[in-house]
């Protein structure tokens, strides 16, 4: 697939200092235009971030929607998503003029109206209040937590919260959801991975109104109990450059020191 870069549109986050300036300067070596991320209204062939992660996710729920690819430079802290840094800027931009890329089709997760490219999470608004969470895989029970809430969890976002709170780490193109408690009071609770073409069951038992539902960060009410959490329609397209030491495993070493033993040169 060869993308006509004079139909990209390069999106910044105003909030990011000098965003602006590299958007600027990018769109004009590529001889596209340019756009602040809440000015974002058209359909380009490739939409190329400036910022974070999270600038990023935003990008890709709005792409989606009309399979539009996704291309991340890291202004970010982490920028696990994102696939290159601005000081790099003249050999990637070589390389999409060459079309030396990929794009790859990433799982996406939806409850209501909410999508999430890499997690949604159940929790309770109170940080100090623990709830008893009923989970249900395709209306069977499976199991009650007693925890502070639940991250269902993409492999796209695998290395996200869902690592922090102790899930496993999912190539990214496996299909399949990971659903992880939060600081649960049984020993017993462990993540669990299952279909992607499972539906999730979310029983709250306690007052729905006390939780959040946090779809990519983004914070909402809760109005069904039990929440419904199943695989999107849509998939998002992230474009890959052809690169070495850019695999996933490669930028798992590179970004979170994965299996890099103390003391190693």
């Amino acid at each position: 697939m060869k993308i006509d870069l004079k139909k990209a549109k390069v999106v910044y986050k105003k909030t990011i200092e000098n965003a602006k300036t590299y958007a600027e300067d990018i769109a004009s070596k590529l001889d596209c235009t340019y756009t602040s991320l809440d000015e974002m209204r058209d359909f380009p062939s490739l939409i190329i971030v400036i910022g974070g992660d999270g600038t990023l996710l935003k990008c890709a729920h709005y792409a989606s929607l009309y399979d539009i690819p996704v291309f991340g430079f890291n202004m970010g802290r982490l920028g696990f998503l994102s696939q290159a840094d601005l000081n790099e800027m003249n050999s990637v931009l070589d390389k999409l003029k060459k079309g030396e890329y990929r794009i790859e089709d990433r799982l996406m997760l939806k409850s209501g109206d909410n999508i999430a490219l890499n997690d949604i999470v159940i929790k309770n608004i109170e940080c100090s209040k623990t709830s008893r969470l009923e989970l249900k895989i395709n209306s069977k029970q499976v199991c009650s937590y007693l925890a502070d809430g639940l991250i269902v969890s993409t492999p796209t976002g695998s290395t996200a919260y869902n690592l922090s709170a102790g899930g496993a780490v999912i190539a990214p193109e496996i299909e399949c959801i990971t659903i992880v408690p939060i600081c649960a009071h049984s020993l017993s609770a462990r993540p669990i991975v299952v279909s992607a073409n499972d539906k999730i069951e979310i029983k709250i038992h306690s007052s729905a109104s006390d939780f959040q539902m946090i779809s990519d960060g983004k914070s909402s009410s809760i109005d069904k109990n039990p929440v419904i959490i199943e695989k999107n329609d849509k998939k998002a397209k992230l474009l890959l450059l052809n690169i070495e030491h850019k695999e996933f495993y490669d930028v798992l070493r590179d970004k979170l020191h994965w299996g890099v033993a103390a003391g190693n040169d």
